[in-house]
Parts: structure tokens; C-alpha cells; sequence
């Protein structure tokens, strides 16, 4: 049974308020009308010349009938409109930010099905990280119908609650129902939910635009820094070039020379001191300790 798409924008707050509800029970949720036609045509246009150039991936997870593509936000300016989009990110705070100081992109990728694809082995993304399942989510994929998402073509399938069942299980085929939607409607899943591309079974390729999204303190799937290091990162706005990890993660994590990584867009760069980047109960607790050595002096 497919999921009706929340139609988008009414109300930010009631919007987010209402993907975040619904991602989180059936661990996927389908928004339509998030971005200008006008725009998305734009955004399609400049990724047109990486599909073509792109070649077919090698291995049976990857597909050797798809291509794929990294560094996107390098190769298609437009693309940070859909990166930072403000109900996308509403829902990833709500989610992924719940349980971190900070969110960050994960991975930005081209994908494209070719005829003849088989369905790809089910998965679920978080096991990239050798960490406990189950208690928290630790990333948000948005994937992007850069072409309409049929049956027929390979649209992505998902296994409707998922996300709250035994993380280890291989769950049966016939409960997986493909994420259709129209060209620029975006499909939101979490990182436990239970996924896979679908075959294409059509006569033409399926093109889509994934964006993944965890928590500031995990290692992201793509490296960011090799991605779009630093004289890319210097054209980025300054939110884009830190969700993309210019930026420490509190309690100083990720920091270049005891500063924030963003003193690396900056054009000078000479040696300045180490700063302390704590949170606010760090720095609590550091003037109740001295507090408490005053007294006893």
C-alpha cells in the first residue's frame, strides 16, 4: 500500500511536526511540491553532464547496471537549496539532532538504474557504523525523484515500520512496497529502515539524487573534506560549509589547530591560539570545580 505524499509548503512547523510523526512510526515518509519547478529543471540540467560522464559501478551492491556519483554540491551549485532545505532539515534536527550537538551531511550521490537492473539486496544504512542499534537514529537519507518513481522503473523499496523491528532481520519480499512519486518529490527514510533499489523492469533509466544526513559526531559516509575541500568549500554559504563539516562538533571534535575547521575558508592563515569549544555543562562544571578549590584555599 503506498503512502500518500504530505503536500508541501502549508506550514513549516505543522509540516515538519507531521513528516516527523509519520517518519518516525512508518520509518519513511514522501513530500511533494518542496521546490520550484523552474529550479528543479536547473538542478537536473546541471547534474545532466555527470550522469553521462559517470561510469557503471563494479559489484553486486553498487549495481554494475547503475551509475553513481559523488560531491555533488560540487558539480551542481543548485543543489544546496535541496541540502538545506528548511523541512528537510526541520525533520533531521528533530530526529538525528535529538541525540547530538550538531547534524552533518553524510553523503551526497547521483543515481542512475539503467534497463535490466536487478533489485538490489536489502539493507539498512546505519550498519555502516559499529555502533548499538535500536536506541536512537543516527542518520536520515532524503532521496530526490530526479525522474518519476514507478514500479516499473526500480523505485527505491521500502519495508513500512522497519525501523522498529529486530534490526538484524532480513524481513520477507512481499512486504516491501516501492516509494512511487512524481519527479521532484523527495522520499525521507531512515537510516534503520529496511531498503533496497528496485529493478528496472521499463525501457528507460531511473535517475535520483540521495542526501544523507547524521549526527556531527559519527565519520560520514563520503568524506567531506576530500569532497569539497577547502577552496570549494569557500564558495559555499557559510550554513552549507558547515553542515559539511567546517565546523567542531562540541566538545571540540573535528577542530583544525585547536580551532573551528571554518578558520580554512578564511584566506589568511596564520597560527592562532587554541580555543576551548565546550558545551555549556562543560563549562559549568569547570567554574564549579575551581569554585570548590577557592573555598577550601
Amino acid at each position: 500500500m503506498f503512502q500518500e505524499a504530505i503536500k508541501a509548503p502549508r506550514n513549516l512547523d505543522a509540516d515538519v511536526l507531521g513528516a516527523t510523526t509519520r517518519l518516525e512510526q512508518d520509518g519513511y515518509v514522501i513530500l511533494d511540491g518542496l521546490v520550484d519547478p523552474a529550479r528543479f529543471d536547473l538542478i537536473r540540467a546541471q547534474l545532466d553532464p555527470h550522469f553521462a560522464a559517470a561510469p557503471n559501478c563494479t559489484g553486486p551492491f553498487f549495481g554494475e547496471t547503475t551509475r553513481r556519483f559523488g560531491s555533488v554540491l560540487a558539480r551542481a551549485p543548485e543543489v544546496e537549496h535541496l541540502a538545506l532545505h528548511p523541512l528537510v532539515m526541520g525533520v533531521v534536527d528533530a530526529i538525528v539532532g535529538r541525540h547530538c550537538e550538531s547534524v552533518q551531511l553524510s553523503l551526497t550521490q547521483g543515481i542512475e538504474i539503467f534497463p535490466g537492473a536487478p533489485v538490489q539486496v536489502p539493507h539498512r544504512d546505519h550498519d555502516m557504523w559499529y555502533a548499538p542499534k535500536g536506541d536512537m537514529e543516527y542518520m536520515i537519507n532524503v532521496m530526490w525523484a530526479l525522474d518519476d518513481f514507478t514500479v516499473d522503473n526500480g523505485a527505491t523499496r521500502i519495508w513500512p515500520g522497519s525501523n522498529r523491528t529486530d534490526q538484524t532481520a532480513m524481513l520477507p519480499e512481499d512486504q516491501a512496497i516501492p516509494a512511487v512519486m512524481p519527479r521532484g518529490s523527495v522520499c525521507l527514510f531512515l537510516g534503520s529502515v529496511l531498503h533496497s533499489g528496485g529493478a528496472n523492469r521499463s525501457a528507460m533509466p531511473r535517475r535520483g539524487l540521495l542526501i544523507s544526513y547524521c549526527q556531527g559526531w559519527l565519520k560520514p559516509w563520503e568524506n567531506q573534506w576530500l569532497a569539497y575541500p577547502p577552496e570549494i568549500a569557500r564558495n559555499f554559504s557559510p550554513e552549507l560549509a558547515a553542515l559539511v563539516g567546517y565546523r567542531q562538533h562540541l566538545p571540540s571534535l573535528g577542530n583544525y589547530e585547536g580551532q573551528c575547521p571554518s578558520v580554512l575558508l578564511r584566506k589568511d592563515k596564520d597560527w592562532t591560539p587554541f580555543v576551548d569549544a565546550l558545551r555549556e555543562d562543560q563549562f559549568d562544571q569547570i567554574r564549579q570545580y575551581y569554585e570548590v578549590l577557592s573555598d577550601a584555599a
